[in-house]
């Protein structure tokens, strides 16, 4: 773990950098391979965005408020994007048994109040629960919760190291 904390700007900016291959990745299916994102991908990709610009954030400065701020606005963005790939997973792996293929994600926001999208998101339509492409037997989905995870956790114990490290006086060294 010496390596984890001893560049914790280093550690956030990669997390940042991997985001963006990860969008780059997600344009290159849409765009290149032809696969059309559902709601629910589309809501990653914000949260997605969100983390790649947090921890970008968070890395650029060394003061230990800001990084720590910026640190958590990309934990709780981590989590948001977790919970909405763990909930495209459970639909793909117990699809609805009335599956329709409902409005687009800029559809439903258009035309409905927000109040009335965000759970329209969130239950799926017949897109989400289609798995169009996998690798090692996993959906975009289930490797999107993966890596929300990982960058979640691995965001956590910079967090966490930072706090413990101002307790005793130290601190986490943001070179």
């Amino acid at each position: 773990m010496n390596w984890l904390t001893a560049a914790p700007r280093r550690v956030l900016a990669l997390i940042s950098v991997a985001c963006v291959a990860m969008l780059a990745f997600g344009m290159y299916l849409q765009h290149v391979v032809g696969l059309e994102p559902c709601p629910m991908c589309i809501v990653q990709r914000y949260a997605l965005i969100a983390v790649a610009v947090f921890a970008g954030l968070a890395s650029a400065r060394g003061n230990k408020g800001w990084w720590m701020t910026f640190g958590v606005l990309a934990v709780i963005s981590a989590g948001f994007g977790a919970f909405v790939a763990a909930r495209q997973s459970w639909l793909q792996w117990y699809p609805p048994e009335i599956a329709t293929c409902g409005r687009d994600f800029y559809g439903m926001i258009e035309n409905y109040p927000i109040s009335r999208s965000i759970p329209m998101i969130f239950r799926g339509s017949g897109d989400c629960t289609a798995i169009d492409w996998t690798f090692l037997g996993g959906s975009i989905a289930n490797w999107s919760f993966i890596w929300f995870t990982v960058f979640g956790l691995l965001m956590l114990v910079l967090l966490v190291r930072g706090l413990r490290g101002g307790q005793r006086g130290g601190g986490l060294s943001m070179a």
